[in-house]
């Protein structure tokens, strides 16, 4: 790879050490060395820069798991009254998520920008068809206060119908939705992961910090800039066609587009072993950029990783950086999968060296372990079993599923390996 003079302010590093850099930016390099407290939640999505939201629960809910990855035990309520204590909001951000309640203004700013995304093309869509009815139900929410959608009773017509997404929900949901989309409600609780609607002055009214109603309103592309740099220090080291991703920004990304912020040295570059492409690194991760080129970070850490985790969630970082083909399956259709329904990515040392598909099951206090693969080329030495096993029996203790159950893996002897390191490591 050749890199003009202008990219070349970073050291030189190996993939390997690119992995490290990117894993110590998600909080995944190591351990927490201590008991989580309840102000790690915010700090982490703070790290992090958003955490994203989805309701399948198999296993745990995946913005509960993306932080447990991370913080290991912790209360799960942490998460949900750092919602209501206005620390965190919820908007559009990767997806439907988290983000801390200090950016809400540049997520609001960015709203126009958006028009791209199907939950912003449907909310227009249902307030030029549907006018009266969410005019009607916002009405409502200012006269008597925040609701959810479950306090809508549906229609006999629509029930049993055969829909599937945003077309399924009842009327007020949709309404509900779309007003969040254009910014009118925010949500101001969960009430058992159910969202509480409230109007967006009401919210923005409790945050803390408080939210600052004077502040010079930002340009678009002003904005974009503090997206980009986020995202470049959300990854830790990165391509430019990989940042807008994190905030799915349109247009792509590109190297001209980072010229300047490395001009100003808001952003370095440096050469990653391997790439035909530089390699980002934003000034707060310098220290630790200069850490990894001498072989000064470590990875001791293993998780289990959400299929919604930053570290996975785009396809094409996920295999340029860790050689891990990964692809979301719980929307395949059964015959169709390879792995599973909800398949965890499983990190050990700096590398994603297999794939669990898992099923909680609550009532009985059994975390089943379905389906268990190991990557082309990872052996099932003894060490990296114990260390899979106890990650496994920490994620079923915090899950109060503390029962495992191995049904099955990718062969007889790895099963019974995995069941003899279960047992070794209660």
């Amino acid at each position: 790879m050749s890199l003009n003079a202008a990219h070349t302010q970073g050291p030189a590093i190996t993939l390997t050490q690119a992995r490290l850099l990117h894993l110590h930016a998600q909080g995944l390099l190591q351990s927490l060395r201590r008991r989580a407290r309840r102000a790690d939640v915010v700090a982490m999505i703070e790290r992090m820069r958003l955490l994203q939201i989805d309701t399948i629960h198999v296993v745990a809910r995946s913005p509960y798991l993306v932080l447990h990855s991370r913080l290991g035990h912790y209360p799960r309520v942490w998460l949900d009254e750092a919602l209501a204590g206005g620390q965190l909001v919820e908007c559009w951000a990767h997806e439907a998520c988290f983000v801390p309640a200090v950016d809400i203004a540049l997520h609001r700013g960015w709203r126009e920008q958006r028009t791209h995304h199907w939950a912003y093309r449907n909310a227009g869509q249902m307030h030029r068809d549907q006018r009266a009815g969410m005019d009607e139900l916002l009405a409502g929410i200012r006269h008597s206060g925040p609701v959810r959608a479950a306090d809508y009773a549906r229609a006999e017509a629509d029930k049993g119908a055969a829909k599937s997404g945003w077309w399924a929900w009842k009327p007020e949901k949709r309404w509900l939705e779309a007003w969040f989309a254009l910014g009118e409600l925010m949500v101001a609780r969960r009430d058992g992961f159910q969202r509480v609607y409230d109007l967006a002055e009401n919210v923005l009214m409790r945050l803390d910090p408080p939210f600052d109603h004077t502040a010079e309103p930002q340009s678009a592309a002003e904005l974009r800039r503090r997206f980009i740099a986020d995202s470049v220090r959300a990854l830790g080291v990165t391509q430019a066609a990989w940042v807008g991703d994190y905030y799915r920004l349109k247009p792509a990304v590109t190297d001209e587009e980072l010229a300047p912020l490395l001009a100003n040295g808001e952003l370095l570059a440096t050469a990653v072993q391997g790439w035909n492409k530089p390699g980002y690194v934003h000034r707060d991760h310098v220290d630790a950029l200069q850490k990894a080129s001498l072989g000064r970070l470590r990875a001791t850490h293993t998780a289990l990783l959400s299929p919604f985790d930053p570290v996975v969630w785009d396809r094409a970082r996920a295999r340029a950086m860790f050689d891990f083909d990964y692809s979301l399956e719980c929307y395949t259709p059964e015959a169709k999968r390879s792995y599973g329904y909800f398949v965890l990515s499983i990190l050990h040392r700096g590398r994603l060296v297999g794939r669990l598909d898992a099923k909680a099951h609550r009532a009985d206090g059994v975390f089943e372990i379905k389906t268990l693969f190991l990557e082309q080329g990872v052996k099932a030495v003894p060490a990296l079993l114990a260390a899979v096993a106890s990650a496994i029996i920490t994620t079923a203790r915090w899950h109060d599923t503390p029962e495992v159950r191995v049904t099955g893996t990718e062969s007889t002897a790895l099963t019974k390996m995995l069941r003899v390191a279960l047992i070794a490591a209660l």
